[in-house]
């Protein structure tokens, strides 16, 4: 997609990558871009960064009205969304100690929030020719994430949503592609990682082939939406790993059980 004169969403706009996607975004070309966080003043602190080619909107992405209350004006105000960022994301690490609506909670932002933009955004776009949705998962959506069971399945789901769109709405003119990264110095990282300015994480599972910074990840998710490329891979290593993992499935969970002893080993000499 040619991003020139194009209006954009982009939701976890406060902070990290969605901070340096919106910031790109203008840079491309893009004639307005609507910077939208659960942190109002996060997203207004990325707007005035920007200037006059950008907005700020409090947005709670778990809100379906909230959502489309926000298409629908934006519709009416500005002729529509032409690129949709769906972003916005957050760390738990648990399991089955877990409480169901912990659970759900994290469904919630990393797979419903992107339904509901999808369901709010697409029959307008394909009504006006077209449009473009950029789906932000993780790596852990293609592999998994070993401190977190509803991190690894929202982020599974968020990946086979996408997919779904990219194979059913790709004739009607709906560019989509998903963001797949290990780790990038966000907010994300240091909750998980801990304020560690370190580029390898011997304790972090993210983090063992080096933090990116997010105007990296950023850029690359730019040359996908101009290049219409669905899987997005800042971590080039992150494609072999998932060649590993269908070629041979009980050895890859074989290895995933030994990295989790050395990560967990790891963690504990360091206290």
């Amino acid at each position: 997609m040619d991003i020139d004169g194009k209006l954009a969403v982009v939701t976890g706009a406060g902070s990290g990558i969605g901070r340096a996607l919106a910031c790109r975004l203008v840079d491309a070309g893009a004639r307005f871009v609507v910077c939208a966080d659960l942190d109002a003043d996060g997203a207004l602190e990325t707007a005035e960064l920007i200037g006059a080619r950008a907005s700020a909107e409090h947005l709670d992405v778990a809100d379906q009205q909230a959502i489309e209350d926000l298409v629908a004006r934006l519709d009416a105000e500005q002729g529509g969304i032409d690129i949709f960022a769906s972003n916005a994301g957050y760390a738990r690490g648990g399991g089955l100690n877990l409480e169901t609506d912990q659970w759900r909670q994290m469904m919630e932002v990393h797979l419903w929030a992107h339904l509901n933009a999808a369901r709010a955004v697409i029959p307008g776009m394909v009504e006006r020719g077209g449009g473009y949705l950029l789906n932000t998962a993780s790596a852990a959506g293609l592999l998994t994430q070993l401190d977190s069971g509803p991190y690894a399945v929202s982020k599974h789901a968020a990946v086979a949503l996408a997919e779904w769109l990219a194979i059913n709405y790709s004739d009607r003119g709906i560019g989509v592609s998903v963001l797949c990264p290990q780790a990038v110095r966000t907010n994300i990282l240091g909750k998980r990682a801990g304020k560690s300015g370190n580029k390898k994480t011997s304790s972090n599972q993210a983090a063992q082939d080096g933090i990116l910074e997010p105007e990296k990840v950023a850029d690359d998710c730019i040359q996908a939406i101009v290049e219409e490329k669905f899987l997005i891979l800042p971590h080039t290593e992150v494609a072999k790993y998932f060649a590993n993992k269908a070629s041979d499935y009980e050895r890859w969970l074989n290895g995933m059980r030994r990295f989790r002893d050395r990560l967990r080993k790891n963690r504990n000499e360091c206290g």
